[in-house]
């Protein structure tokens, strides 16, 4: 009857670094035996450190916006590096979806 407890609580955890909102970072994902790796800034962190957080990471590629969510405990993502500490003062940074590279690099900071 236990089993199926004993069988959740042995899943082990990925160490994850600090991250927060403001900070660039590098996510290396394994799909299918290719690796992909998406930087850019992380403008939202949901749902804590639990099993269920998420990071949603945004980047420009030519004058669009890309934006993925990505689960932290996710086993198709193999590892998050940080690339560059930001300052934020908030702890979602969606404004900015409108302002240009340079201005929200100033923001940022």
């Amino acid at each position: 009857m236990s089993t199926k407890l004993d069988s959740f609580t042995k899943t082990k955890e990925k160490e994850i670094p600090e991250i927060a909102t403001g900070n660039t970072v590098k996510v290396t994902q394994n799909v299918d035996g290719k690796k992909f790796s998406f930087e850019g800034v992380v403008i939202a962190r949901k749902h804590g450190k639990g099993m269920s957080g998420t990071v949603t990471v945004r980047k420009v590629i030519d004058k669009v916006g890309v934006e993925r969510v990505f689960p932290l405990h996710s086993p198709t993502i193999e590892k998050i590096e940080v690339t560059k500490k930001g300052r934020s003062r908030k702890s979602k940074i969606y404004y900015l979806k409108e302002k240009t590279k340079k201005i929200a690099r100033k923001k940022i900071k």
